[in-house]
């Protein structure tokens, strides 16, 4: 079998053993050869046991199951792949180009270690940890590892960038100066619906009721219906906008990261740093909650599941909160104008 740690001597004559599995290098402190041999013998001896017994198992599992003993996470990557579908395939092709991934997709799924994961999950980002997590659990789920190789408890905690509501000013200066009408009146339809970036570049005139004054449309990310009414400043938007077919041709051809470039241009642009498109969301959660709308509603229109409404409902939004006194004599005001 070959040994798992060697040694070798530095220019300064330490010596350093080398961990062929790990490729981890760690001072002996000793600058001693036979020293040296000697401890490199005992880290050898203290993992032979535990490589004994995963040997003696891989024999054990090749025979109940041939490909158990050979299967690498590029496998794993390629089975989750193949169900899904739409853009949720693209985010996971995408997801699993990363190049974190590169040291760990042609290894051994029996033979990977925690110190694996761990130099995946120091070398990528929030993204890396999430998708990792994903294809961990997978394998685990299917039994194609036999217990979890980090522990739930001891995975690192994954913390996402704040993310904020585009404000009214930062808007006016983004529409001010957009020079292109079709992306001019996109933003205005994100600043009052508040949908996703696909969602709305992908709305058709006959979503548009006009005689009930509402749009409805299917969200793409989660199938889900919303129909939400739109004002007076709404509607002389929609107005302007193709009265057949798709209200945003032009944009709702291009990709979501031509859009959300294209976008943080035109905020470089204005001097507006900090937000993406989704920031419209952020905002119209925001301002519901300032104007008193019923979560469930926020939650109709933008999703039972949307981080905006539960961030915004939570604490984000300024509420100034009537007094009781003010909320009876409203009912008092209220029962004398039914008597009269």
């Amino acid at each position: 079998m070959k040994q798992r740690y060697s040694y070798y001597p530095r220019e300064n004559g330490v010596f350093y053993s080398l961990d062929h599995l790990t490729k981890k290098r760690q001072s002996l402190d000793t600058s001693d050869r036979e020293e040296a041999q000697r401890l490199v013998n005992a880290l050898n001896e203290a993992c032979k046991q535990p490589a004994m017994n995963l040997q003696i198992a891989q024999v054990y599992l090749h025979h109940s199951n041939p490909d158990f003993a050979k299967r690498i996470w590029q496998d794993v990557m390629d089975e989750m792949g193949k169900g899904k579908t739409g853009n949720t395939k693209k985010r996971w092709d995408v997801a699993m180009k990363d190049k974190a991934f590169d040291s760990i997709k042609k290894l051994v799924l029996i033979k990977t270690q925690a110190e694996h994961f761990l130099e995946v999950l120091h070398k990528g980002t929030v993204s890396t940890n999430v998708f990792l997590r994903r294809l961990h659990n997978f394998a685990l789920d299917m039994n194609w590892i036999p217990n979890s190789i980090i522990p739930k408890r001891q995975w690192p905690k994954i913390q996402f960038h704040d993310k904020r509501a585009i404000t009214f000013a930062e808007h006016q200066k983004i529409i001010a100066r957009e020079l292109n009408p079709e992306y001019l009146a996109y933003y205005e339809l994100l600043w009052h619906l508040g949908g996703a970036q696909s969602d709305v570049a992908n709305l058709c005139a006959e979503d548009i009721d006009w005689q009930d004054g509402t749009i409805a449309y299917s969200r793409k990310k989660t199938g889900s219906n919303v129909i939400i009414h739109f004002g007076e400043a709404l509607e002389e938007i929609l107005k302007t906008l193709p009265q057949q077919g798709p209200l945003f041709p032009n944009i709702r051809a291009s990709r979501e990261a031509d859009r959300a470039t294209y976008f943080k241009r035109r905020c470089a642009l204005r001097g507006v740093s900090g937000v993406t498109l989704h920031s419209y969301r952020y905002a119209w959660a925001e301002r519901a909650r300032t104007a008193g709308v019923p979560e469930r509603f926020a939650q109709e229109a933008l999703g039972h599941n949307s981080l905006a409404v539960h961030r915004a409902y939570a604490k984000k939004a300024k509420v100034k909160i009537p007094s009781l006194e003010e909320y009876e004599k409203r009912i008092i005001d209220l029962a004398a104008a039914v008597n009269q």
